[in-house]
């Protein structure tokens, strides 16, 4: 990054415009965040459509602020109510509540603000530092290369539909159908259109992303509501928010771990700040001297899970900017965004559009400082949005989807478009799949589909041994081939292992 690159970009953090996209981002991800059932994820896709009569580094660094500010929001209400507000928050809430019913909970958000601070800042300076060099590398691709970038991104639906890899596969193949609809890219001649001129150009991206995930969520809390529930009650409040000098020092050697461990786990694709977050709580007992103490209201217990699951945020960027591999289903969504605004992941993100890109990492690190201060000072208070009736969420939610959808194209098609995948994405989540792998398919599908039939125009011998002829290529099919049996041929190590020790 040049000197003159440098200097406009930290002119953009200075703008109105910025400033207030940061502070609407940041508050509107902490209350969405400390809502149980909604995410980060869904309030992206809500605001992509907003984002377009925007200026592109504005647009883009108010999703930025909701996904990180998002991920924070949900540890509030796993420390107060017990009750994770986002996935990513639920291992915070084993030992932050239980200091909330000690009489800690100020402490606990203090701490859980200041890790979430940590990991945030450290996933914001690898993404700084690490993106440009992976970005450069992409140089080298070609259409073979793209071909197996975008088979390689299909790979991680395991990890972006939970436990079911078949299930994940099938999503993904759906979406991967639902992309070949249109006018084909070489013939020009309609595919799937069903004679129908409103889908030559193919399904919308964006409706189609806030049925799944909106629509659809609106859907699961009406079916919540009809059923009894407990009423929730927000744990009183008292104590100091800042832990003292030795306490930090305490949860010190956690947060860097953590923040390192978040940074790796984001830029595994398909990972996500749930297994980051699980794997920063492991290992902050595994490496604590006061083992007894997890899960009876340790400090650290809370410091893990949340700088690791901040951390995520940052690192999951990293391959989504360079590659257009998100790293989680958020960074599946925001992918989204950025093809939209017409940004193509890779090389020209960092050269030809890079006071975009730069002001947006900037963006996103200084959102994060943010989050720390408005935590600090009001995170308390954002705990009591999680009582808000279900029945007053629901139409405001509904009324955006709308609107978003309309606004993209001004066509009452895309709302239609948006009510149909409403309705998928509901039955898919009651039928145990994910709706993350489905968007996945809907944009890597046509970027496969085209890096195929480039590859064989580009040879007139086997497409296979051209394939193999090509060291990056090698590499990237290696790296397909390890992604999806590594985990069967670990699974399967591990059940001979246990079937020795039985028979010893």
């Amino acid at each position: 990054m040049s000197a003159e690159i440098l200097i406009e970009v930290l002119g953009n953090m200075f703008l109105w415009e910025t400033v207030v996209a940061i502070i609407i981002g940041v508050i509107g991800g902490m209350l969405v965040g400390s809502l149980p059932g909604l995410s980060a994820t869904m309030a992206i896709a809500l605001l992509i459509p907003l984002t377009f009569g925007m200026a592109p580094i504005t647009g883009l660094v108010l999703l930025v602020s909701v996904y990180t500010a998002g991920v924070y929001g949900g540890s509030i209400a796993a420390i107060l109510l017990q009750t994770p507000g986002t996935p990513s928050s639920a291992a915070t809430a084993i030992d932050g509540y239980q200091l909330t019913l000690q009489g800690k909970g100020a402490k606990a958000i203090g701490i859980a603000t200041i890790s979430s601070v940590t990991g945030g800042v450290v996933g914001g300076i690898a993404l700084l530092f690490l993106a440009p060099p992976l970005a450069s590398f992409s140089l080298r691709f070609s259409a073979p290369e793209y071909f197996l970038i975008a088979i390689f991104g299909l790979t991680i639906v395991g990890g972006l539909a939970g436990k079911s890899m078949g299930k994940g596969i099938a999503a993904a193949g759906f979406g991967l159908v639902i992309g070949c609809i249109g006018v084909d890219m070489l013939t020009g001649y309609p595919r799937f259109t069903f004679g129908q001129a409103s889908l030559e150009a193919g399904i919308s991206l964006i409706p189609a992303m806030i049925g799944l995930f909106s629509i659809s969520q609106v859907m699961m809390l009406a079916e919540e509501r009809r059923k009894k529930k407990v009423k929730t009650t927000v744990a009183k409040i008292s104590g100091e928010v800042l832990p003292t000098r030795k306490e930090f020092k305490s949860i010190l050697k956690t947060l860097m771990r953590s923040s390192g461990i978040g940074v790796l786990v984001g830029i595994l694709p398909g990972a996500g700040g749930d297994i980051g977050s699980w794997i920063g709580y492991n290992d902050a007992k595994r490496s604590s001297k006061n083992k007894e103490k997890f899960g009876k209201g340790a400090l650290e217990g809370v410091a893990g899970p949340e700088s690791a699951n901040n951390a995520v945020v940052g690192g999951a960027l990293i391959p989504t900017l360079t590659l257009g591999i998100p790293g989680s289903a958020a960074t599946a969504i925001l992918l989204g965004g950025l093809y939209m605004q017409g940004f193509i992941p890779g090389h020209e993100l960092f050269t030809v559009h890079a006071v975009t890109t730069y002001s947006m990492i900037f963006g996103f690190i200084i959102a994060t400082i943010t989050v720390g201060i408005i935590g600090l000072l009001a995170a308390k208070y954002f705990a009591k949005v999680a009582k808000v009736s279900n029945g007053i969420l629901a139409p405001i939610i509904v009324a955006l989807s709308v609107i978003g959808s309309y606004a993209i194209n001004n066509n009452i098609f895309d709302i239609w478009v948006m009510l149909a995948f409403g309705i998928i994405g509901y039955l898919m989540r009651k039928t145990g799949f994910h709706p993350a792998p489905v968007v996945l398919g809907m944009i890597l599908g046509p970027i496969a589909e085209q890096g195929l039939r480039q590859s064989f125009m580009m040879t007139s011998e086997s497409i296979l041994t051209y394939y193999l002829s090509r060291p990056i290529s090698v590499a990237l099919i290696i790296l397909t081939i390890a992604t999806l049996f590594g985990p069967t041929v670990v699974k399967w190590v591990k059940i001979k292992r246990n079937k020795k020790v039985k028979a010893a």
